[in-house]
């Protein structure tokens, strides 16, 4: 069983809050918009991170991450990207690498709206963990952290002010 923490849109602002609800995590999950090196380079010394680069990042955070990342864990595919979409408005391009890659769970962020989701189409768990930082749209900082034992469970949210 592997615990995941998922996070998106820094926007070069780390949170203290993810000390305490990542604490026992394995690894964490990083959806872009990362915002600076200094915040991947914190977020690489506390747990290891998965990050992929969002629209508004910086060469430098460019070449350390991907636009796409697929990893598996516990037998399970995730599909990582910064923008998108979601079940039935994904982003022009993503149902193509979603049809490719059968991921059983495909995380993005870019809206700061959290959201999570079944997608019965291809069979997958969509999930958004809004957005972490204090620059957006969002009145409210989330982070979301779940466990994989074969399938997703106890997936969990925390919400803090900005």
């Amino acid at each position: 069983m592997k615990k995941i923490g998922v996070l998106s849109d820094t926007h070069g602002y780390l949170p203290k809050e993810i000390y305490e609800f990542f604490k026992d995590v394995d690894f964490i999950i990083h959806a872009g918009d990362i915002g600076s090196e200094e915040v991947l380079d914190e977020l690489q010394a506390f747990k290891k991170t998965i990050a992929v680069y969002g629209n508004i990042d910086d060469f430098g955070v460019v070449i350390r991450t991907e636009k796409v990342e697929n990893i598996e864990v516990e037998g399970l595919k995730i599909m990582v990207t910064h923008i998108g979409g979601y079940p039935n408005k994904y982003e022009r391009g993503i149902k193509e690498l979603i049809e490719l890659h059968r991921p059983n769970i495909f995380i993005a962020g870019h809206s700061h709206i959290l959201k999570v989701m079944n997608d019965p189409k291809y069979s997958l768990l969509h999930i958004n963990p809004g957005a972490a930082g204090r620059q957006g749209i969002h009145k409210i900082s989330t982070l979301v952290r779940f466990k994989i034992d074969s399938e997703p469970k106890d997936l969990e949210i925390l919400e803090f002010n900005k």
